[in-house]
């Protein structure tokens, strides 16, 4: 056996986690410190090896690489703007080992906005044709809402100067702040600005007065859950199914909503012998264990608030208000992990400060 291994050469260990990673790239860091400096097939000769290691630990790692000075590769590891992995992507960079000759970040970072620009599809997005204003919402004070505005934006490129314009923000305010302190954003041409145009050189100031503004304003703020009171909602669909939600009413009242912006959503789909759509009796104890462990461990003296759930037309799904997305992330992530021979399972995680996603559980 030990010939043939010889002769075949010996198969990498599977990754199972981070530290499996990390053991794996310094034994072929080398080779691929090589490949980068030399910019010579990167694609074949980092990327495609890099990609399949990656995937072994979770979907959903991106990466760019390149020189950070002559004696430095950079590899920057990026959840591409899917929250729910961002987690993730910091944990593993946080675990990298010190090696020599490489740079290890965890998301994209903050570019200089004076030495940057880009082009993508033909147009150019930099300081010169990129401006901004804010959009105000008596009715959503918190909301920070921007339109961007591309001198040469119209119907017919809109698709192309959007994704270009989205490709400028994200490096030039970092992935993470991209992410934190912008809760809607359209691209826009001239034509359509409804007011007057800011530089875009200015949005980083702009933003962070908001976001030291939204700060001032939460900090502290708790929500006092001996005033819960859980409505049970029932209705019959269209096909015939019922619905049922079991839903925190008193919760979705509450005036503070902006201090927990991000709306945490796990999805169960189960087979179910009903015709209703109802689980049968199997499933709805299993899936009322599984909620039970998920409360257990997002606490509402963390910052994690249970608004419900609803069971129809064969899924379940746990609703969040959260003041961070990272433990719901991980919390969900292996909650899918260990129940997969059960159910399959889906979960999302997304801003919507005031909400919104509930307005269908309030009464009219």
């Amino acid at each position: 056996m030990n010939i043939l291994k010889n002769i075949f050469g010996k198969k990498d260990e599977p990754i199972k986690n981070y530290s499996d990673f990390w053991n794996w790239f310094q034994n072929n860091e080398k080779t691929f410190f090589n490949v980068v400096k030399s910019k010579k097939d990167i694609e074949k000769g980092f990327f495609d090896k890099l990609s399949p290691k990656l995937a072994e630990l979770k979907d959903g790692y991106f990466y760019l690489a390149g020189m950070y000075d002559d004696n430095t590769v950079e590899l920057v590891l990026t959840a591409d703007g899917n929250t729910k992995n961002i987690v993730f992507i910091e944990e593993l960079v946080e675990q990298a080992p010190k090696i020599n000759g490489w740079k290890f970040t965890a998301l994209k970072p903050a570019l200089d906005i004076e030495n940057f620009g880009i082009n993508m599809a033909g147009y150019k997005f930099d300081s010169e044709n990129l401006f901004f204003y804010s959009n105000d919402h008596a009715n959503y004070p918190d909301e920070i809402d921007i339109s961007v505005i591309h001198n040469e934006c119209t119907e017919e490129n809109e698709q192309q100067i959007g994704n270009g314009a989205y490709v400028f923000l994200d490096n030039y305010l970092g992935e993470l702040d991209f992410l934190n302190n912008i809760d809607s954003l359209k691209i826009i041409g001239r034509q359509k600005a409804e007011k007057e145009l800011v530089p875009i050189v200015k949005l980083k100031d702009f933003l962070t007065w908001r976001q030291k503004e939204f700060i001032e304003k939460y900090d502290g703020v708790r929500y006092d859950t001996s005033k819960d009171e859980h409505s049970i909602l029932e209705a019959e669909l269209e096909s015939g199914n019922m619905l049922i939600a079991v839903v925190n009413t008193q919760l979705l009242n509450w005036d503070s909503k902006a201090s927990h912006p991000w709306i945490a959503i796990i999805t169960f789909k189960y087979d179910g012998s009903n015709s209703n759509g109802m689980p049968n009796t199997n499933d709805y104890q299993s899936l009322n264990e599984i909620e039970e462990s998920i409360l257990q461990q997002l606490l509402d003296k963390d910052g994690y608030l249970y608004i419900g759930r609803q069971t129809a037309d064969n899924e379940r799904e746990i609703y969040f208000a959260c003041k961070d997305f990272r433990k719901p992330s991980k919390v969900f992530f292996k909650t899918q992990q260990d129940n997969s021979n059960k159910f399959e399972i889906e979960y999302d995680i997304y801003k919507d400060k005031y909400w919104q996603s509930f307005e269908r559980f309030r009464p009219n």
